[in-house]
């Protein structure tokens, strides 16, 4: 039997590198496929400072025998069974990581992998739980956990900060149509994959500049000079940006949907699907930076608490502990 003591060794790939950042923690191996040329079924680490993780070529991994195996992409499971040459779930013990909110319908999505009752479905949000048809698979629930980036806010520009990726793509999945309204009341700063080209279908009063994608140390500092953060999306899990802006000490204002309704407490900013209160307290944020470093202060706290690391590592140390000790999986390996 495997216990939460037990150093496990787990094969996983980079799929979303903040998540992975914090999950690698832990005290376990992680083996991270690597293939020719890349992309992604085998990027590795892609030179992210992970030092309990390696590489390792796709071709050597029939000659090792992982514990674990975490799946996040429903492609991975076949990928995994002919590069392992076992059947996972049955053969070797295995999760299945759900980073997304369920697409196209909100309710009637079913999970690709809710027939399945011999690899559980770990869900990042309750929210997430709630939505998916999850069908047979049983279910957890393992809450984000944040790497602390410290308290790095002085909020000395009075502009906004917001992280959308590929934000003219995504549209309104990501609030990217919301931003003109917030510019009507001060300057938005846009950072992620594709920022630099976003452009508004409507005028404001204020820029909205698109900034890039910065490395996440850098860009935690930049966040942080910035006054008040932004979350406009309407459809999402819970994006990781939210909850590296709460520790960084930054007050928020985000939209009332999803996974944000339990993870932003009222002192920490502003929840509401009124846009219009949304850009008045942007604006009053803007303009009272003692009270913006106030909210700052609580929403820190408030993750520290409930999305600090090692809460985060120890649910998750439970959960493969449950998974690697299934008697009958152990005697098929």
């Amino acid at each position: 039997m495997t216990s939460n003591t037990d150093q496990l060794t787990m094969l996983l790939w980079h799929v979303h590198g903040s998540w992975t950042t914090s999950f690698v923690q832990g005290r376990h191996r992680y083996l991270i496929p690597v293939v020719d040329g890349g992309g992604p079924w085998g990027r590795g680490r892609c030179g992210r400072d992970w030092p309990s993780a390696r590489d390792v070529p796709v071709h050597e991994l029939r000659g090792i025998e992982p514990d674990v195996v975490v799946l996040q992409r429903p492609e991975e499971l076949e990928l995994a069974e002919q590069w392992l040459g076992r059947r996972v779930g049955v053969d070797i013990p295995a999760v299945y990581v759900e980073h997304n909110a369920p697409r196209p319908s909100a309710a009637t999505t079913r999970h690709p992998l809710a027939d399945r009752t011999d690899i559980p479905i770990v869900h990042v949000t309750h929210f997430n739980d709630l939505m998916w048809e999850n069908g047979r698979a049983p279910t957890r629930v393992v809450p984000h956990g944040i790497v602390d980036p410290g308290p790095l806010y002085t909020g000395e520009l009075a502009h906004g900060v917001a992280l959308i990726n590929e934000p003219m793509r995504r549209g309104r999945i990501t609030g990217s149509d919301l931003l003109p309204a917030f510019a009507m009341r001060g300057p938005v700063d846009l950072f992620g994959i594709g920022a630099t080209e976003f452009e508004a279908d409507r005028p404001s009063k204020y820029p909205i500049q698109g900034i890039g994608d910065f490395a996440q140390s850098e860009l935690h500092r930049e966040m942080a000079r910035r006054r008040v953060y932004l979350h406009t999306a309407r459809w999402t899990s819970l994006g990781l940006s939210l909850l590296e802006a709460m520790h960084l000490g930054m007050p928020v204002v985000a939209l009332a949907t999803t996974e944000a309704v339990g993870a932003v407490p009222p002192e920490a900013g502003l929840l509401s699907t009124d846009v219009a209160a949304l850009t008045a307290k942007f604006d009053e944020f803007l303009h009272e930076p003692d009270l913006a470093v106030l909210a700052g202060k609580s929403g820190r706290q408030f993750a520290l608490e409930h999305f600090g690391l090692g809460l985060f590592l120890r649910r998750w140390d439970s959960v493969l502990a449950e998974a690697s000790s299934v008697p009958e999986r152990k005697a098929h390996s």
